[in-house]
């Protein structure tokens, strides 16, 4: 990355915090009501599947809600594209408007906080950082949402080996001739 030294005149405006502090407002409902949706879905299959519990139901669940979860985190990186797109943010070096595609990758790379060979224009440089906490903080829930999960699958395999173990052990035994004798 060969990026320029920053502008000794930069100031932090107020209107820059004020769209980052949005931006990450609505991130985090559009997470929370991803989370939740995801929950639901997850409970509803769940119940479905309860009547035959198996190792592959459980671990299809995960998957789902891994997918799932992936999807939210897509469409939530698409506020700060579209907050890019619009006001032009993205610095191409070029001198030309950024494309939305440009502006999905910028975003992508921030809030994944990887990076990227580009950066914003002078004005808006603080949402880099903003959007790097955006993710961290949806990153952390969509972990824990994960992990519940995860606690459940685990939880619903101890119980399946517990039932395994105690039918092979109440089954009869067949007498033994020799100790009859």
């Amino acid at each position: 990355m060969n990026n320029p030294l920053p502008d000794p005149t930069y100031v932090t405006s107020l209107e820059e915090v004020l769209w980052g502090a949005t931006l990450i407002a609505i991130t985090m409902a559009m997470h929370g009501f991803g989370m939740v949706s995801i929950q639901r879905v997850t409970g509803a299959v769940k119940e479905r599947l309860a009547r035959t519990p198996s190792f592959l139901s459980g671990m299809s669940m995960l998957v789902l809600a891994g997918w799932l979860i992936l999807l939210v985190h897509l469409l939530e990186v698409f506020a700060w594209c579209g907050f890019f797109y619009w006001k032009d943010a993205v610095n191409t070096q070029t001198n030309t408007p950024a494309t939305a595609s440009l502006c999905y990758y910028f975003a992508l790379m921030d809030y994944t906080t990887l990076g990227s060979d580009f950066n914003l224009h002078i004005r808006w440089r603080l949402l880099e950082g903003m959007i790097a906490v955006a993710g961290l903080l949806t990153f952390a829930w969509s972990t824990g949402v994960l992990l519940a999960l995860a606690q459940d699958f685990q939880d619903q395999e101890l119980q399946l080996l517990k039932q395994r173990r105690a039918r092979k052990h109440a089954q009869p035994h067949p007498p033994n001739p020799a100790a009859s004798a």
